[in-house]
């Protein structure tokens, strides 16, 4: 395993073949509150693994025993002008777009407090995997803003409409086992369990094409909330993107000789 550091906060692990990278949220002395340094390196770091082709799964993790991640820093916030706040913005708004617009599936590894901008990372993944220490919430309206990490579109596209607006409007925390009955996270373990799981199940997906995960993923995130037409039209363009790849002819040979595939990622 290979470690990297992106500013002071922010540490990506590469597993294994380097297949499966794990995006380490490390600031444990404030609870991963995400100021504006570490908001910036959440996004250089997705940069990078976004352009990085043997890259095929990325899990999102805190080094932290107690949370995930509690949000914005609110001290930081409290110290800005407005002026200052204007200026952060689109620095804030990186980080969680960094995490959305990754090209591969990514996975979240979540356990004690992912509230707001924490719980907005985890809904910029694929797939949330939590611990039964798990509370989640979007508590934005509580101190006078909304949710602003794309959390108003994330949950209502996860739980629907009147359900994110209940949510949100009271701003209360969910606990694990409720968390997961709504559809807030997708897949519940033991305590102490979400990294382990997150990791197990980035590993089986980088086991396949990484031509047809990008390619999915893609078709997946584009067809969303489309007419069914449309969206047809959205998987045949991906479809169209990998039925001539090496990827392709490699998975149908390796299905017909009954082996493992050698894919060469093209």
């Amino acid at each position: 395993m290979s470690e990297e550091r992106f500013g002071e906060f922010v540490l990506v692990r590469r597993h294994g073949d380097g297949h499966v990278a794990e995006l380490a949220l490390d600031r444990p002395k404030a609870m991963n509150a995400v100021s504006t340094g570490m908001a910036g390196s959440i996004a250089e770091a997705c940069a990078a693994l976004g352009a990085d082709r043997d890259v095929r799964v990325v899990v999102l993790t805190s080094t932290h025993e107690r949370a995930f991640c509690v949000g914005a820093d609110l001290k930081e916030r409290n110290s800005f002008s407005d002026a200052e706040l204007v200026r952060q913005r689109p620095v804030a708004r990186g980080a969680y777009t960094g995490v959305l617009e990754l090209p591969v599936p990514t996975v979240a590894s979540v356990h004690g407090f992912a509230l707001g901008g924490g719980f907005e990372l985890a809904l910029s993944c694929d797939v949330i995997v939590a611990d039964a220490t798990a509370v989640v919430g979007l508590p934005e309206v509580s101190v006078g803003v909304i949710p602003g990490g794309g959390g108003t579109q994330l949950l209502p596209r996860r739980i629907g409409a009147a359900r994110a607006a209940e949510l949100i409007f009271t701003a209360r925390r969910v606990e694990a086992a409720e968390a997961r009955e709504l559809g807030l996270v997708d897949v519940l373990v033991e305590e102490g369990r979400d990294r382990v799981e997150a990791l197990a199940l980035a590993s089986r997906i980088a086991a396949n094409s990484p031509v047809g995960l990008r390619a999915a993923k893609r078709a997946l995130r584009l067809g969303h909330g489309l007419d069914l037409r449309a969206g047809l039209e959205v998987e045949d363009a991906a479809w169209r993107s990998v039925a001539f790849s090496g990827d392709r002819a490699e998975g149908v040979a390796a299905f017909n000789e009954k082996r493992k595939p050698q894919w060469p990622g093209e």
